[in-house]
């Protein structure tokens, strides 16, 4: 061996060794747990979830590692309505592993738990409570609805498997353009209605306002008809023949000569 061979010969076993340390752990990543597993032990270690960071552990025994973080997916479904049309769904869901579980749900299901579990669920339950449902329904009314019983089912089948789905969102409905066109129609009949009586209602409203001015009118004359009489004419006659004679202005009062016995003044203004 030469010197030079000599003076790296420390260099490359401190790189194998790093490397031999390095084999010799799992990093964790912010987010996520580690479930550890003993090749030559008892295989799955239960009742321990690894926190995030460095785990040292031999080389020969592995470290499962699951991100526990909501994550979001994607389903494009094609179910079947109650009448039998054939409905498209963009359906998305919300879920994580129940991270204080995940030593069951390594031993039951595994990392792939998604492909393996979730998706399959997600496809039948759907179109179980979709096939409950009308195309109209599942287009506008009912899609919330839909969503709900979608959720509730599934969290039914995933809690048994260590799964916590939080949410489904129905994003898009795609049916065949004969039902599409048939729902617009309907809808447009429906809001043409929904016009009609606001215009007649409003009609209606606008006839009892008149009614009732008119009906006020009429009683308003009959009172006032009912307190004139020709003796109070008569007085208020004389009312004011008094006062027109206690006035500076010339006049000729001519006293009895109209035809009911009140004076006519003749006069004019100086």
């Amino acid at each position: 061996m030469t010197h030079a061979q000599r003076k790296l010969l420390p260099l490359f076993l401190l790189v194998i060794i790093l490397s031999g340390l390095a084999g010799c752990g799992t990093q964790i990543p912010s987010g996520h747990r580690g479930v550890f597993y003993y090749k030559f032990g008892d295989g799955t270690e239960m009742g321990k979830i690894y926190p995030e960071g460095f785990n040292w552990h031999f080389p020969w025994n592995n470290m499962f590692v699951y991100k526990i973080q909501l994550e979001e997916r994607k389903e494009d479904l094609t179910v079947l309505s109650s009448d039998g049309a054939t409905i498209g769904l963009e359906v998305t869901l919300w879920f994580r592993p129940e991270f204080s579980r995940l030593d069951s749900l390594q031993i039951t299901v595994g990392p792939k738990y998604f492909d393996v579990a979730v998706a399959p669920a997600i496809r039948g339950v759907a179109r179980s409570v979709v096939g409950r449902y009308k195309p109209e329904e599942i287009y506008s009314s009912r899609r919330e609805t839909i969503a709900s019983e979608i959720l509730q089912e599934m969290q039914k089948l995933m809690s048994v498997k260590f799964i916590n789905v939080e949410n489904v969102i129905i994003r898009n409905v795609l049916l065949p353009a004969r039902i599409t066109e048939a729902i617009n129609a309907k809808l447009t009949a429906d809001q043409e209605q929904q016009k009609m009586e606001f215009v007649l209602l409003k009609e209606t409203q606008e006839a009892e306002r008149k009614r009732i001015e008119a009906q006020g009118i009429a009683d308003f004359q009959k009172i006032v008809a009912s307190g004139v009489t020709p003796s109070l004419l008569t007085w208020k006659g004389i009312e004011a023949t008094e006062k027109l004679a206690e006035s500076p202005n010339t006049k000729i009062v001519i006293i009895g000569n109209s035809k009911n016995g009140l004076p006519i003044i003749l006069g004019d203004n100086k």
